[in-house]
């Protein structure tokens, strides 16, 4: 059968798919940042599923794991955890080489080479190693081993998947250069795993981080992959505690998450305590939590409200009355209680009902951590929907009252999701009107969305293709965290 015309003389289908929506923020996720080794300053991040993942980078008792642990126990448990490197002291210039082969490994070659050479720059200074004998070793330990000895001051330590060479000094002017061939022996460069083409990129040295510092380059790098962060490390101070929060509190995208354990805290007529700090400052975007028995509890609280699902029907939470398991309950006396109270530290305490419940919940400025969360996520939410409008439109949002009513119904939808998560209820609305809307008037829906008429915008934002200015009025739905009850009882 031979081939006729082709349809498409007639009649013409073309097909524009669509760009993938952007994707929002990661609410669900904390930052845990600690000093120790385990990952480097070019990698700084690293993202864990399990604690058994965490035990198997840093061990089980390293102070991301403890704090890890007390992340991961809470219930629901929380599925993504990431942990970063702090700088604390200046770090070491080093090459991490690929992950060798088992045919790579195999003793019995490298046991065969009694004139293994190549060459490395360590802090501008070329080595030359030459003459290396491997035939009597047992491992690749043992070839680290002979390694380091021919380096002269620098080390290199086999971790059972790959080699590492380190310098032996701190600093910005620390360096390893890639591994390269002498010319002469048996170049073993490649064997390593430690040339241009397969090692890592790598690692110089650095001076030592404030913490603060190191926040900031995570907030640069990483800024959507998280949403809480903390220290596991007991040696930041009360200054650089406020330092982290204050930065934290100017980028409002993010929680911190400090933990004291200053006996001050609970005395009503101390004021330099880490908690009096905050408060005094009114801070919206940290919280403090006492522990007595644990540096790290803030990660407890941080697992607990991460767990949030805000696509869910009235999955908002309180963190008041929640548990905070691996944590000891305290046994606080009215008064100290009080004096947490008073300067908004939250803490896991005992009644004497023979429970255990969180206490209270709020950041410093007494404004509840589910408020600043629950704003986080509607901010959030409203951002990546009205950006995928217009990104997703196959032709444009058109700068008419029409068009204007695309977002507005954008905007509907991300309070009506606010609604059924929780976050959003019918109420009273106490504040200033707008639009139609005046003060004392009730939002049956738990929200009101406002568009003035193009006709209202001036010629310059017509000019410069801007929407009108649209306002929001949306009622949260709060929590029961006392009851007070009267009883009259008749006798006879």
């Amino acid at each position: 059968m031979s081939n006729g015309l082709p349809v498409s003389r007639l009649i013409n289908v073309s097909i524009n798919m669509s760009p993938l929506a952007a994707q929002g923020a990661n609410l669900n996720a904390a930052l845990i940042l600690g000093a120790s080794a385990v990952i480097d300053t070019n990698e700084r991040m690293r993202s864990y599923g399990t604690i058994d993942a965490v035990g198997s980078d840093f061990g089980n008792t390293a102070p991301e794991y403890l704090a890890a642990l007390l992340y991961f126990q809470q219930t629901p448990q929380p599925s993504q955890l990431y942990i970063g490197r702090w700088a604390k002291s200046p770090t070491a210039g080093s090459l991490r080489g690929a992950a060798l082969s088992a045919a790579q490994k195999d003793i019995t070659v490298w046991k065969a080479i009694t004139a293994g050479s190549f060459k490395v720059t360590i802090d501008a200074s070329a080595k030359t190693l030459s003459a290396l004998d491997f035939s009597g070793v047992s491992n690749l330990n043992g070839v680290a081993a002979i390694i380091t000895t021919a380096l002269a001051g620098a080390t290199c330590v086999w971790n059972g998947s790959q080699f590492t060479i380190t310098s032996p000094t701190t600093g910005t002017t620390s360096k390893v250069s890639y591994a390269t061939p002498t010319g002469s022996g048996t170049d073993i460069s490649a064997m390593l795993g430690l040339t241009s083409d397969v090692a890592s990129t790598p690692v110089d040295g650095i001076v030592a981080e404030a913490p603060d510092a190191c926040v900031g380059i995570f907030l640069n790098r990483f800024a959507n992959k998280f949403l809480g962060v903390m220290f596991a490390d007991t040696s930041l101070t009360n200054v650089q505690h406020t330092a982290v929060a204050g930065l934290i509190e100017a980028d409002q995208r993010h929680i911190y998450g400090a933990t004291t354990q200053e006996p001050t805290a609970l005395d009503s007529t101390s004021t330099a305590d880490l908690a009096s700090t905050l408060k005094a400052l009114k801070l919206k975007y940290s919280f403090v939590q006492w522990s007595s028995s644990n540096p790290y509890a803030a990660a407890s609280l941080l697992g607990r409200f991460l767990t949030t699902d805000f696509n869910g029907n009235n999955t908002t939470i309180t963190l008041m009355y929640k548990q905070e398991p691996g944590i000891v309950a305290e046994t606080l006396s009215s008064s100290q209680a009080d004096a947490l109270q008073a300067k908004n530290c939250n803490v896991f305490v005992e009644y004497d009902n023979d429970t255990a419940i969180v206490q209270y919940g709020v950041t410093p400025s007494g404004i509840f951590i589910d408020s600043i969360y629950n704003s986080i996520w509607f901010r959030n939410r409203i951002q990546t929907d009205v950006y995928n409008l217009l990104y997703q439109s196959t032709t444009k949002i058109p700068q008419t009252d029409a068009g204007n009513a695309l977002i507005a119904t954008t905007i509907e939808a991300v309070c009506a999701a606010a609604v059924n998560n929780g976050y959003l209820a019918p109420g009273v609305w106490n504040s200033g009107g707008f639009g139609a809307l005046k003060q004392g008037d009730t939002l049956a829906k738990g929200y009101y969305v406002y568009a003035p008429p193009i006709a209202l915008q001036s010629q310059a934002d017509r000019e410069a293709r801007k929407s009108v200015s649209f306002q929001v009025a949306a009622k949260e739905a709060g929590a029961i965290h006392t009851v007070d009850i009267l009883v009259n009882v008749n006798r006879g």
